[in-house]
């Protein structure tokens, strides 16, 4: 029975151990790609461990274009998108959670039915809109798009509908009105489910491509990080080291929001692993 035991504890950590490797592979072989030389990454067959080792794609990166202002317009548009979408799923979710109205479940599910429209379907008429109010190259035009989250909206409705109606109900006795209990009560409840929707939001936000590029084609005075590091790749060939340098220097803002925040999703995994 302890051999069995220790086996199965061997096994599951042994596929754990795998599927770590499978994910942090990747990002190891980037940032080693990204000390590579010229020569180096265009061996074959190809090495793992950069011979020498060279900081100079780094370089060539803030060389390459704008770096920092194009990294200033991505923290910019990052922070002030999840802040707002925060905003706006926080307060819907709870509405949808907590509040009765006609047609709740009919609107919700309406709500979530756009999760399954791709932006790639509305980006035209989408650029026409923007077009018609003068929001081209513009960050409230980028912005404007991102501001709600369906996803988010969901989120938050399901942990604003865990929580149990005893302490609404005490707070409406003393007089309290929805605002009050949504911003005093239930808000400071569903941290952890709120820190896991910010970080989702800031990934989502930091990461987008295709938006920026339609939006900012105009000029370079509002084009985001994901757009500028496109540049890198030439016509007919690629340094890649010098595009790993990039993509290594793009998602540090990322990581340290992740490192900010990871207590709390934690405790939204957690929570959630409990009540499941």
């Amino acid at each position: 029975m302890i051999r069995t035991s220790r086996t199965r504890l061997v096994a599951r950590y042994a596929v754990m151990t795998l599927c770590a490797a499978a994910l942090i592979g990747p990002f190891v072989w980037m940032v080693l790609a990204s000390l590579k030389t010229d020569a180096d990454i265009k061996t074959l067959p190809p090495s793992v461990i950069p011979n020498p080792i060279t900081g100079d794609n780094y370089s060539r990166v803030l060389d390459a274009f704008p770096f920092w202002r194009f990294a200033r317009n991505s923290v910019l548009v990052a922070v002030a998108s999840t802040l707002l979408q925060v905003a706006t799923g926080s307060s819907a979710g709870y509405a949808f959670a907590r509040i009765q109205f006609r047609g709740r479940s009919f609107l919700f599910a309406l709500y979530l039915a756009t999760m399954m429209i791709p932006l790639q379907v509305i980006i035209v008429p989408l650029f026409i809109e923007m077009r018609n109010v003068h929001l081209v190259d513009t960050f409230a035009g980028l912005l404007l798009p991102t501001i709600v989250s369906s996803f988010g909206v969901f989120l938050m409705r399901q942990a604003f509908a865990a929580l149990p109606t005893e302490l609404e109900e005490a707070a409406f006795i003393d007089g309290a009105g929805h605002f009050r209990v949504f911003a005093r009560i239930m808000l400071p409840l569903v941290g952890p489910a709120l820190a896991t929707f910010a970080v989702f939001a800031f990934m989502a936000t930091w990461n987008s491509f295709l938006w920026p590029l339609v939006i900012t084609q105009a000029s370079d005075r509002h084009v985001t990080l994901p757009v500028g590091l496109s540049r890198l790749n030439g016509r007919f060939s690629t340094d890649w080291n010098v595009v790993m340098a990039g993509a290594v220097m793009s998602i540090v803002p990322i990581v340290a929001f992740y490192l900010l925040t990871q207590r709390w999703v934690i405790r939204s995994v957690a929570s959630t692993g409990l009540k499941g």
